[in-house]
């Protein structure tokens, strides 16, 4: 039997840092209003001439740098994102042709803000199957392209972002070892850009009303998450044959802290335990749990023997879990 252990990690973030003081023309004091309410601090947004391909072309660089690995020994890419460069083609594709990787096949895979996990889950098993040996999946998104600047219960939030992994093929009994990804489609709505596709084409009158933009029922989300995140933790580590409390480190989507600390309280697992950058990041969307995966890769505190879960929450609505070890 096969298992998918992580050969490398990588990320790719815009160079442009925007502080909370942007917001002030939205709310006094936005750097307290926002902090207090969501744990940021500052969030990347990418320049006006770059996309979600470039974010996730550079993520991709690294972790092939990082890994020693050739770009021709990838079977697979898979890019995980809601914030594609266009309606079509995939990014995936044009993420293959800038690092070079002509013997893969690639795809984009939407679930939103847990679309990392999803691909990751799809990833794993293609190696399972003893097929593909090698696959580069990348969570990217740059939601600064599609905010709302006047709605200030939204585009405060997020960040641009891209962190991804090459997984490998081993024998041994390491690496990923129980995954879990779920969907409420009833939830659909709670999350949403509804001016954007067949359903309702983008045209003058949508763009008026900002019927292209970003739309989150947030008080709705918040419960969504709260209520699901801790059914992750629960039903990935009993797979596993594990306590929640041998669980090493825990990587949640980075969407607000106050997410995080509700979780502490109600699973009696230590804060400590859960490992954020979103006070640097905002919410990246679909790069969250990839980038915070990387950093804490680089920065040794993700240790080898180590176990972490993986955790992602978003639109469809979606959910899922990847537990690891390292």
């Amino acid at each position: 039997m096969y298992y998918s252990q992580i050969l490398s990690t990588g990320s790719g973030v815009p160079d442009r840092v925007v502080t909370n003081d942007f917001f002030n023309y939205l709310v006094e004091d936005a750097d307290n209003w926002i902090l207090s309410r969501t744990g940021i601090r500052e969030r990347r947004f990418v320049a006006d001439h770059e996309a979600t391909s470039d974010l996730a072309t550079t993520a991709a660089r690294n972790a092939l740098e990082r890994g020693g690995i050739d770009s021709q020994d990838l079977d697979c890419i898979i890019v995980g994102t809601s914030t594609a460069d266009m309606i079509l083609p995939s990014t995936a594709c044009m993420v293959q042709k800038n690092i070079g990787a002509t013997k893969a096949f690639a795809f984009d895979m939407n679930a939103v803000c847990s679309s990392f996990v999803y691909a990751v889950e799809t990833a794993d098993n293609f190696i399972k199957s003893g097929k593909y040996k090698k696959i580069l999946v990348i969570g990217a998104d740059t939601y600064s392209k599609i905010l709302d600047f006047q709605d200030k219960t939204t585009c405060p939030l997020f960040g641009d972002g891209a962190g991804a992994v090459i997984l490998g093929a081993t024998e041994e009994k390491k690496g990923i070892l129980q995954t879990l990804i779920k969907s409420d489609g009833k939830g659909w709505e709670l999350i949403q850009v509804p001016s954007s596709g067949s359903r309702k084409p983008i045209t003058a009158e949508t763009i008026a009303l900002k019927e292209n933009t970003f739309k989150m029922a947030g008080k709705s989300v918040f419960v969504f998450a709260t209520d699901v995140i801790p059914q992750i933790i629960e039903e990935v580590t009993a797979k596993a044959g594990i306590k929640p409390g041998q669980l090493d480190h825990i990587i949640p989507h980075q969407a607000n802290v106050r997410i995080i600390d509700f979780i502490s309280k109600k699973t009696g697992i230590a804060k400590e335990k859960f490992l954020l950058n979103l006070d640097r990041y905002g919410n990246t969307a679909a790069a969250s749990v990839g980038l915070a995966l990387d950093e804490n890769l680089r920065n040794d505190v993700i240790k080898p023997g180590e176990l972490v879960l993986m955790m992602g929450f978003g639109g469809g609505l979606s959910w899922g879990g990847i537990l690891i070890r390292f």
